[in-house]
């Protein structure tokens, strides 16, 4: 769609009114604070700008018009492979200002909700265990990734984004400017990115280890070639042969239930003579993510994180158990939603009701439940200690899903280094989100 002025919208669906009234006109860096979110930013070689988008929030990066393109294709082609990632919402070329001279076209992407970049994740000391999650939660990304036949290109944490998932992270690919889609990747391909991978995460890590938000005991180099080993077992696990004897059928269930177990579900596998006479070898052939939020879907019509899931359908089982053990899943199921899932967080306070996903909460909530039964030696019901963790957990959280409006923290200041494409940094960088009582 183009405009008179010349302004030429490239977008799936219908184009809202409000983007079209976004100041186009005026580069990005010059932005008025009144269209702009208060959203934290990560290090980005272009200017990267969040603004209001009727009821939502979008994210803008100046680009050139190749660059733009192709990542705009590359996210919508990602997406309706289901890929984890960012969704595009347009792409902006044509753009000039008002004495006519040309601007940088720009891409446009939906933010992700309950997300922050690995800076504001490491805003407060990042102990060595939650790092390990932080880098297991990458590695998962690319080989999902990659197993989708993505070549990312610069694969690196600046390029991630990370919601919480049950005491873990899910990561979120949010630049696709060098990537490449394959019907499937070679095995130089894939090492590539691990090689681009090891060389961005241990540089970052240093950084981050010289502003002082790293346990002084992490090693940049080795956390880094920990993320190459999660990549290989991980891609192992889900590409590797199980060999077995004809007799020995539980072997491919254990197999098919370890991948469960990781979040994958088994479509096809391939089952072929071995060398060794009489020994038959397994590979999986087509694995597909998100094992546990299908089933949670299907019996609740929950839409959550894989890892929420996993505990939401725990204490499903519990539930079950206590109530009806020899009753069906999907009435077990329908009843804890209605009478346990709903009733909880509709107790939220309505003003602390963004602070985390209602799954996300739900989750918080079960830790903090056994954590006091604990304590007290016996057990606490939930309609008990939900009241103590609110005022002692919740309120305490970060706004994940809504937007700051007081100034920056130094700590974000501090974070918020915001490098173009020159490596310097970008002094506008208002518009942050306190990022405290987040993760650490």
């Amino acid at each position: 769609m183009s405009t008179a002025t010349g302004l030429s919208l490239t977008a799936s669906g219908t184009i809202p009114q409000e983007l079209l009234d976004l100041p186009w006109q005026l580069p990005l860096a010059q932005w008025p604070a009144d269209v702009l979110a208060a959203l934290p930013r990560g290090i980005s070689r272009h200017i990267v700008r969040f603004a209001y988008l009727g009821g939502s929030v979008i994210a803008i990066k100046e680009t050139s018009e190749r660059a733009a393109r192709h990542e705009y294709r590359m996210l919508r082609q990602l997406g309706r492979l289901g890929a984890p990632c960012v969704k595009p919402v347009a792409e902006v070329t044509g753009r000039a200002d008002e004495n006519g001279e040309p601007l940088s076209p720009a891409l446009v992407t939906r933010h992700l909700r309950f997300s922050l970049p690995y800076r504001a994740v490491f805003n407060q000391m990042m102990r060595k265990a939650t790092l390990q999650r932080l880098i297991d939660a990458q590695a998962l990304l690319m080989v999902e990734l990659h197993l989708l036949g993505f070549y990312w290109g610069d694969v690196s944490l600046s390029n991630t984004l990370f919601r919480r998932d049950a005491g873990n992270f899910k990561a979120y690919l949010v630049d696709a400017e060098t990537g490449e889609l394959h019907p499937k990747l070679s095995t130089g391909q894939r090492e590539y990115d691990l090689e681009v991978a090891q060389i961005n995460i241990a540089g970052e890590l240093m950084d981050l280890m010289e502003g002082g938000f790293v346990d002084e005991d992490v090693d940049a180099v080795a956390t880094s070639g920990q993320f190459i080993d999660s990549y290989r077992g991980l891609w192992h696990e889900l590409t590797g042969d199980t060999a077995f004897n004809p007799d020995q059928q539980w072997l491919m269930e254990e197999r098919i239930r370890r991948l469960n177990e990781l979040g994958f579900d088994v479509e096809e596998y391939d089952i072929r003579s071995a060398s060794d006479a009489g020994r038959l070898l397994l590979r999986p052939k087509v694995v597909d993510p998100g094992h546990h939020q299908r089933r949670l879907m299907a019996l609740t019509g929950l839409d959550v994180q894989e890892n929420q899931a996993r505990r939401l359908l725990g204490a499903i089982d519990a539930y079950r158990a206590a109530h009806d053990p020899h009753g069906d899943e999907a009435v077990a199921a329908h009843m804890w939603t209605q009478q346990v899932f709903q009733p909880i967080i509709n107790r939220i306070p309505r003003e602390l009701r963004n602070k985390l996903e209602p799954a996300e909460i739900m989750h918080q909530l079960l830790d903090y439940r056994w954590q006091r039964s604990e304590r007290e030696g016996r057990d606490v019901p939930l309609e008990e200690a939900l009241p103590s963790f609110i005022e002692e957990e919740l309120r305490g959280y970060r706004d994940e899903a809504i937007l700051m409006v007081n100034p920056p923290t130094d700590v974000m200041k501090q974070l918020e280094l915001g490098a173009d494409s020159s490596g310097t940094q970008d002094d506008d960088a208002g518009n942050d989100e306190d990022a405290s009582a987040w993760y650490s």
